[in-house]
């Protein structure tokens, strides 16, 4: 978060919303100070600032069936820029290069300590934490291209929070809403997908290295869908919480 005379801090956030500030990022081994920020007093910024995020293709068996192709054998792997990532309430920009641009709901991983080739049964005490992210996707740039950079690697493209949580139930559920409507245009338990969290970090960590603070988007449920200008595109997950972020047209230099 970051404090209204500019000082920006990782802290725990408490039920009244006073946040009790770390001396350094948690899984970086910060410790608690004696230093409480009051409820007024700071805006929530995204939880983390990853050296890499590392997303996860057609990990719900539906998805990939809306998309057309089958169910990948081995996890299916893709890089956005860390520039992507913007906070909960702040702005999706739509880029004049597309002109379909899709929200994708998704439960993100923390990375809590770095992991090189782990086992499944190591990779679970890696996982710091829990929160939201949107793999917004410029569609037509992604099926133009014939690979994902672009068209997932659009500043703005990676809303994430509003926090992070230690602890979350697999059979959570993942809804995601257009602007005001009350039907989700998706909705799925994460149990549903077809790599759990331990083995997507436990595959991954025997491609690259992880590092402390790293983000894994786990992928998206079906129903995918367009983003206009002017939408507002909003994803929950039990036990989690609400990211919401609206859609405005990017400037054109």
């Amino acid at each position: 978060m970051k404090h209204r005379q500019g000082q920006i801090f990782y802290g725990l956030l408490q039920l009244n919303r006073s946040v009790a500030v770390f001396d350094a990022p948690p899984w970086q081994g910060g410790q608690l100070t004696t230093i409480e920020l009051e409820p007024d007093s700071y805006q929530l910024l995204a939880p983390c600032f990853p050296s890499k995020i590392i997303a996860v293709g057609k990990n719900y068996r539906a998805h990939a069936a809306e998309m057309g192709t089958p169910v990948p054998e081995e996890p299916l792997l893709f890089l956005k820029p860390p520039t992507t990532i913007i906070a909960d309430g702040e702005t999706i920009f739509y880029p004049p290069q597309s002109e379909r641009v899709d929200y994708e709901g998704e439960l993100a991983l923390i990375i809590g300590e770095t992991a090189k080739n782990c086992t499944t049964a190591q990779a679970r005490s890696k996982i710091w934490g829990y929160t939201i992210a949107n793999d917004v996707t410029a569609r037509d740039l992604q099926k133009k291209d014939s690979q994902w950079t672009r068209a997932k690697g659009f500043d703005s493209f990676c809303p994430l929070g509003p926090w992070i949580v230690r602890e979350l139930s697999i059979g959570a559920q993942l809804t995601t809403f257009l602007n005001d409507g009350s039907e989700p245009k998706q909705s799925s338990y994460l149990s549903d997908m077809v790599f759990p969290p331990d083995v997507l970090v436990a595959y991954i960590s025997q491609v690259m290295t992880l590092l402390p603070g790293d983000v894994i988007l786990t992928g998206t449920p079906e129903g995918i869908g367009p983003l206009q200008v002017g939408d507002k595109v909003r994803v929950e997950i039990e036990g989690i919480g609400v990211l919401e972020n609206s859609v405005m047209a990017a400037e054109i230099n």
